[in-house]
């Protein structure tokens, strides 16, 4: 599928310099990123990303971000013959010991599907939020490649540079 639109982003402050980076996620990896691989964690709607990047506790401070997107090539995980076409179900991809199964194992099995969506030339992968009171509406758009340019364009949206300041 091929996704236009707008995603947003809430950082960890730290990274709101480097908006673009996926530096934080390849630090620690991710539920659909290894260690050592940058990925960007987006969102549909402004607060499935907050709910993302405040899942443990109370809100702590949050740089929310915004990108004017059209990326091509997405795997839609809502598509349920597609995920068992891959050797994937919506059981895994929700399973909550993936961070386990990376420690265990050097990747988690959603790392590894993920690896896979990109040698097989995808771009990221849409999927439900799972995050503390998401719903099956709550969708992330998890990017492994972004540019500035086709077929995986990703521009943030700063008209006033606030960033650079």
């Amino acid at each position: 599928m091929r996704f236009r639109g707008v995603l947003y982003r809430a950082l960890n402050p730290i990274y709101a310099r480097e908006p673009m980076s996926g530096r934080g996620a390849a630090l620690y990896g991710g539920r659909f990123n290894r260690k050592g691989v940058p990925a960007l964690y987006t969102s549909l709607s402004v607060m499935t990303a907050l709910r993302e990047a405040n899942q443990v506790g109370n809100l702590q401070p949050t740089t929310l971000v915004s990108y004017d997107a059209d990326i091509g090539n997405i795997f839609d995980c809502r598509v349920g013959g597609a995920l068992r076409a891959e050797g994937m179900d919506a059981a895994t991809l929700a399973d909550p010991a993936w961070r386990d199964q990376m420690k265990a194992k050097g990747e988690a099995q959603t790392q590894a599907f993920a690896r896979r969506l990109a040698a097989a030339g995808h771009h990221g992968l849409l999927v439900r939020s799972f995050a503390p009171g998401a719903t099956g509406d709550d969708l992330n758009l998890v990017l492994w490649q972004w540019s500035d340019a086709a077929p995986c364009r990703l521009e943030l949206i700063d008209d006033e540079n606030r960033l650079s300041r």
